[in-house]
């Protein structure tokens, strides 16, 4: 008896270039129209930076708290506060509206000397109308002052409660390295994690 030739792009049939469906599916391949693209996946990352220097008499706020203690602050357009700046960096960034300049620059007078959580409160409500939520958001300070870790979760508290989103927040230095390390200013970086609503 003879068997019937095995199909072409069988294990030992003809190779094929071809690939099933259900295989495609796992793959995320398939037609390109078919793909999630864009705004259309149900889950964005994005980054955030914010850097400013330090000038005396400049009042110390930082995460949403003021430091008394400190005899110089951030310079800046509004409040110069860089951990909730970069925050409001990185939601505007995953959720594909522009960035921290593109909405509260120096070109828009009413956010002039604005608390960073008032511009925090302007970036979620955005970000929400556009149709998002937060996931999450991570935030590292980087300078020599002020000293964080001590009110490292009254910030993230306040931030939490203030604005009902998940918050996390570090500190680090440059060992002497740089605009931080000289202490002539302050930077923080930030990621955010954003979901589709509904």
């Amino acid at each position: 008896m003879t068997s019937s030739p095995p199909p072409a792009g069988s294990p030992s049939g003809s190779p094929t270039h071809g690939t099933d469906d259900s295989t495609a599916e796992r793959r995320g391949e398939g037609p390109a129209e078919a793909r999630p693209t864009g705004l259309r996946v149900g889950l964005r990352i994005g980054l955030g930076t914010d850097v400013h220097r330090l000038a005396a008499g400049r009042p110390m706020r930082i995460a949403g708290l003021d430091w008394s203690d400190e005899e110089v602050g951030p310079e800046g357009h509004s409040d110069g506060d860089v951990v909730l700046h970069a925050i409001c960096d990185a939601l505007f960034s995953a959720s594909g509206l522009g960035d921290l300049g593109s909405n509260f620059g120096t070109s828009e007078p009413q956010w002039a000397g604005a608390a960073g959580h008032d511009l925090l409160a302007e970036a979620l409500r955005r970000v929400r109308e556009a149709g998002w939520e937060v996931g999450n958001v991570a935030c590292q300070l980087v300078g020599n002052r002020p000293r964080f870790s001590a009110r490292r979760a009254e910030a993230e508290a306040g931030i939490r409660e203030r604005h009902g989103i998940d918050v996390s927040l570090t500190a680090t230095t440059t060992d002497g390295l740089g605009l931080t390390g000289r202490g002539e200013g302050l930077a923080a970086l930030a990621t955010a994690l954003l979901v589709r609503a509904g």
